[in-house]
């Protein structure tokens, strides 16, 4: 039983390769957290992607209540995650976002300790081929439009397109996409919380043609009670994203017959416990699930790639913005094939861990 001894906590600021541009606005660095946990002679790595629009945690606040969690886990059994969760809740309240880096970094020691891939940990198997799509950002229509060309060209199975800008704008993205790409190719779209119910039900039945798997939260997650008339009207499948964060939304969208699948993010989640309770719910309710991320590197999509060899039935994967950082911090870790297919690490624990000359450029509060 690891006892956990030290804890350290970066702030680790990547810039994007370009700007990334949602409803909600845009984004030009990965302003992440990397926590590092020492517990006897093990290392466990975790990170975490504070995205303010959405989390309402930024990287500052995460350095800072991070140093009050990591007070409570010293000297706690880091093969018992569970408690560990249960420290940290009783410490503060809410803070899922930097919850989620220690969560992953206890995650690892645990399946070290074991001497399990994570996954295997987890109790996983090991399951189908991931291949992650990759994302459009919003833009002008020629520009979104050799995005999406440039996507297909690059072999990736699935092209996913951020919307929620104004919905009849949004239309005629979506068909001159269609047009540029043909119609064999799926497409996802994310409104990320842009329409309004009545744009929402207009613009989804006017891509009714456009072969779109599903919709990501195209309304205010306020509004989520909006979702079961939208669900009713729209012929493309509704995602919970941003109105479903832990397992009591996921309970509440269950029972207002809301959506048609969730999306897990384990920076929203507090990490992989509360992410599995989401997905038995919805493996329950004969749900699908996609998992996606924000920022993260390949460290916190390495964890999200394990968990997806958790669930009954591959997910989709949504595992495209390592790709758009301008520096790759991560040593192991889960790779990038061609088409964009991912392999996941061999060995104990998650199997990844972040360049020590990165750490040290990285500005740190240590906790022992």
């Amino acid at each position: 039983m690891p006892k956990i001894r030290s804890i350290t906590l970066y702030a680790a600021r990547i810039p994007l390769v370009d700007p990334f541009i949602i409803s909600l606005g845009m984004l030009d660095h990965a302003e992440n957290v990397v926590v590092r946990i020492e517990a006897d002679a093990l290392t466990g790595f975790g990170e975490c992607s504070p995205f303010r629009t959405i989390h309402g945690e930024t990287q500052a606040g995460c350095m800072s209540v991070g140093k009050e969690i990591a007070k409570v886990l010293l000297g706690a059994d880091a093969s018992n995650p569970v408690d560990c969760l249960s420290r940290m809740d009783k410490r503060i309240y809410g803070n899922a976002c930097i919850k989620s880096a220690f969560d992953l970094a206890i995650h690892d020691l645990a399946a070290q300790a074991a001497g399990l891939p994570l996954w295997q940990y987890l109790g996983g198997k090991a399951g189908e081929e991931l291949f992650t799509d990759y994302t459009v950002s919003i833009g002008p229509v020629d520009r979104m439009v050799k995005d999406a060309v440039s996507i297909r060209e690059r072999g990736f199975p699935v092209v996913k397109v951020k919307l929620g800008e104004h919905a009849a704008a949004d239309i005629q993205r979506m068909r001159a996409i269609r047009a540029a790409i043909g119609n064999d190719l799926p497409i996802r779209i994310d409104a990320n919380q842009g329409w309004t119910k009545s744009d929402a039900i207009e613009a989804l039945q006017q891509m009714e043609s456009l072969n779109i798997q599903h919709c990501e939260e195209p309304v205010s997650r306020r509004a989520f009670f909006e979702l079961p008339e939208i669900r009713k009207n729209a012929p493309i499948p509704i995602m919970a994203d941003e109105s479903c964060c832990d397992e009591y939304d996921a309970q509440n969208l269950l029972a207002l017959q809301a959506v048609d699948s969730f999306n897990i993010k384990l920076s929203k989640s507090s990490g992989l416990i509360r992410a599995r309770r989401i997905a038995v719910l919805a493996e329950q309710a004969g749900m699908r699930l996609q998992l996606g991320g924000f920022l993260e590197s390949r460290l916190g999509f390495t964890a999200a790639a394990h968990f997806a060899w958790t669930l009954q039935e591959t997910p989709y994967v949504d595992f495209d913005t390592p790709l758009m950082l301008s520096a790759d911090p991560v040593d192991g870790g889960m790779l990038y094939g061609p088409g964009g297919r991912i392999r996941l690490p061999e060995g104990p624990g998650l199997g990844a861990a972040v360049d020590a000359a990165f750490l040290q450029s990285c500005p740190r509060e240590e906790v022992r």
